[in-house]
């Protein structure tokens, strides 16, 4: 959010612009709330929350009102909680400057204080009391739910690795049989990293397999289900139910999708073979099983399990804190719950960087965690500690072997890279460590394959007529970006559905944010506009041929997802084995053809649907996306936009996210202070879930 206009944060409240849309329009707001909120920290609905909240309990301490709205703020911003020690330092506040020494901040000390006689706030004092709407815990302050989520799903977890260690004690070996299976199915020195995994696997009933782009995730899965099938024949002799699952329809359909090509080519036993070809994605909350009647609850809960022998979370960075306490929870004590996804890269839209915490300490090693490296965790500023480093009252699920951590043994980190290497690769695994003095000197080396414009991207939007520019670097890029955009749009126009989607997949212009002149809606137009400038004609519609798209909601009718990208194509459809739903035609005839038979940027997938454009109300424009819906996706060449340094979306999980979806070479158009500052500053997230699961590691 920004700044209220005319205030700063530092000059007189008359000077803020009454009709501002984010400006409390409330005479009686106390003047410590309206300061916040003139400053750009605090949203109307904050306020509004807090306060409603407050006359309800009957509070009117104006430094408790402004605790309350702080800790609202918390998880619309991506925070579990706020940590009141260190708001001063680390709150961000949009792209602005605000100066926030000037904000009448409350001494820490007293402020807690007051915050915990207050008659909103529950402590660990009356820790069982649910009439509370937050929770202070040492000096983190909770909405109460996200206490209550964090707290049960740090036991939940705790709780199903105590029961693996029990039941299968690490030291126990594994039967001839399956050391022969797994041998077989992970063969060769190539497979050791994923040999190691499915083994762990193997002796637990929950699994979490972290990795990066190229260190074979899906293809251990995917082995590992038929390692499982095998194992686990049901008591009435069938194979065990599974479901693959991942927190949105385009990640469900791309992990279904590469777990089928993975099993057509394994040499199972028919039976297995043909339950894995038969397996479908699901989002997350079709899983669950969302309930019309109330918001956020699902039909499968803690007391009614889900059937499923063998549930399979893919994209598991991207799962929110509630999501993940409602999966957890519903999965049978019995079943297999395997995690997959990267804790390295961008994290949930929503309150939460589980992964991340899950994942804790074994993120800085290869193989299975040692249990001795520092905690990764989410601080709630860049580069600072975990919100209350130091340990708080309250429950607390109980350490695993050796005071590690209960998840010790469940966590395996793939690092064997099967997908990229040389100098993409060494950037990539640059930023991951945080080291930007060795990202600088990669993107100065000269090797093509990660090309730096050090420039503002303002530079390339602010030409007249958005021209070309006819020299240098950015005329190179350009130029490459039209090539690219004009090979879409040559084969679309040909009617070449095939060919437009290879062309499609060939290139991304990724970018941080949706709008302003580093934002994906303002690329998506120049773009079109340097096209037009190519032939000088603008398009007669908005369905020309050569049109990316981008869905953005899911649409289960016509079976398209959130993030499925396709192509208008001239012609009137006839293409692909996925037929042609009924409709109008647009102008000339052209259809939009989405892929289907692999994931985008696989090489496998084919031109499939072929839907009329007025099907269709919630698309865009995809010559450019957000980094944040570019995860899971794969092309042959990036070109990053890096927004200004000050942004707050400027993050190494960001810029390693970006750089991943490239297999073969990138483009970074950035300055090199933006470059420096989205390496060192980590995603900041304050939650207590990584204390809870790895109490002698993180703080440590």
């Amino acid at each position: 959010m920004s700044p209220i206009p005319g205030w700063g944060g530092t000059g007189p409240a008359e000077a803020a612009d009454p009709w501002w849309f984010e400006l409390v329009a409330d005479p009686t707001l106390p003047e410590l709330l309206r300061r916040f909120n003139q400053a750009g920290v605090l949203a109307p609905a904050d306020i509004h929350v807090a306060t409603r909240l407050a006359r309800l309990a009957g509070e009117a301490d104006e430094q408790v009102l402004l605790a309350a709205a702080l800790a609202v703020r918390g998880p619309r911003v991506g925070h579990v909680s706020v940590d009141l020690r260190r708001l001063r330092e680390s709150v961000v506040v949009g792209e602005d400057e605000v100066d926030l020494e000037e904000l009448p901040w409350p001494s820490p000390d007293g402020w807690i204080d007051r915050i915990a006689r207050s008659p909103l706030v529950g402590t660990d004092a009356a820790p069982e009391w649910p009439g509370h709407p937050f929770r202070l815990v040492g000096c983190d302050l909770y909405l109460d739910r996200y206490w209550n989520d964090e707290v049960a799903l740090a036991g939940d977890l705790a709780e199903r690795a105590a029961a693996d260690d029990r039941a299968w004690p690490s030291e126990r070996p594994l039967s001839g049989a399956d050391r022969a299976e797994l041998d077989r199915l992970f063969p060769g020195p190539a497979s050791a990293d994923q040999r190691g995994a499915a083994e762990v696997a193997l002796r637990r009933r929950l699994t979490v397999l972290a990795g990066g782009p190229g260190t074979g995730k899906t293809t251990t899965v995917a082995r590992l289900l038929a390692l499982l099938a095998g194992r686990r024949p049901h008591p009435a002799g069938r194979l065990p139910l599974m479901a693959l699952a991942a927190p949105t329809g385009k990640a469900a359909a791309r992990m279904e999708a590469a777990v089928r090509g993975e099993a057509a080519r394994l040499e199972v036993p028919a039976e297995i073979r043909d339950a894995l070809l038969r397996l479908e994605g699901t989002t997350l909350h079709r899983l669950l099983g969302t309930r019309p009647d109330r918001s956020g609850r699902f039909r499968h809960h803690r007391h009614h399990l889900l059937p499923h022998d063998i549930v399979v979370v893919d994209e598991a960075s991207m799962v929110s804190l509630s999501m993940m306490t409602r999966l957890v929870e519903a999965v049978r004590s019995d079943a297999h719950l395997i995690l997959v996804g990267d804790p390295e890269q961008l994290v949930s839209v929503e309150a939460g960087a589980v992964l991340a915490d899950i994942v804790g300490a074994t993120g800085d090693s290869p193989g299975r965690h040692s249990g001795d490296s520092p905690g990764r965790h989410s601080g709630d500023s860049p580069g600072r500690p975990s919100a209350s480093a130091d340990p708080t009252p309250g429950p607390r699920p109980q350490a695993g072997k050796g005071g590690r951590g209960p998840l010790s043994e469940a966590v395996f980190v793939l690092r064997t890279n099967h997908r990229f290497s040389g100098s993409l690769a060494r950037l990539a695994d640059a930023v991951r460590r945080g080291d930007a003095a060795a990202t600088l000197d990669l993107l100065g080396s000269g090797d093509p394959a990660v090309e730096w414009v050090d420039t503002e991207p303002a530079d390339l939007v602010g030409r007249p007529a958005a021209r070309l520019p006819a020299t240098g670097s950015l005329a190179q890029v350009a130029t490459g970006i039209v090539d690219w955009a004009e090979a879409i749009r040559v084969a679309s126009e040909a009617g070449d559905a095939s060919g437009a989607l290879a062309a499609l997949r060939h290139h991304r212009v990724l970018c941080a944010h949706r709008r302003g002149p580093s934002g994906a809606a303002t690329w998506n137009s120049l773009v079109e506009a340097w096209l037009a400038g190519a032939d000088g004609n603008r398009p007669p519609s908005a369905w020309y041929a050569g049109r990316p798209v981008l869905v953005t909601a899911n649409d289960y009718r016509l079976r398209l997802f959130n993030g499925d990208t396709g192509v208008v194509v001239a012609g009137p459809g006839g293409v692909g084995a996925g037929g042609t739903l009924p409709g109008p035609e647009a102008p000339g005839g052209h259809r939009v053809v989405f892929e289907t038979g692999g994931a985008e940027g696989t090489g496998g997938a084919v031109p499939g649907r072929s839907v009329s454009p007025f099907l269709l109300d919630a698309v865009e424009t995809v010559f450019a996306m957000t980094v944040h819906k570019s995860q899971g996706s794969e092309f042959d060449r990036v070109t990053l936009v890096l927004p200004p340094a000050s942004s707050r979306l400027l993050t190494r999980q960001l810029l390693y996210t970006a750089l991943t979806r490239a297999r073969r070479s990138a483009v970074l158009i950035g300055t090199a202070v933006a470059v420096a500052e989205a390496v060192e500053r980590p995603i900041a997230r304050a939650s207590g879930l990584g204390r809870m699961l790895w109490p002698d590691t993180i703080g440590s």
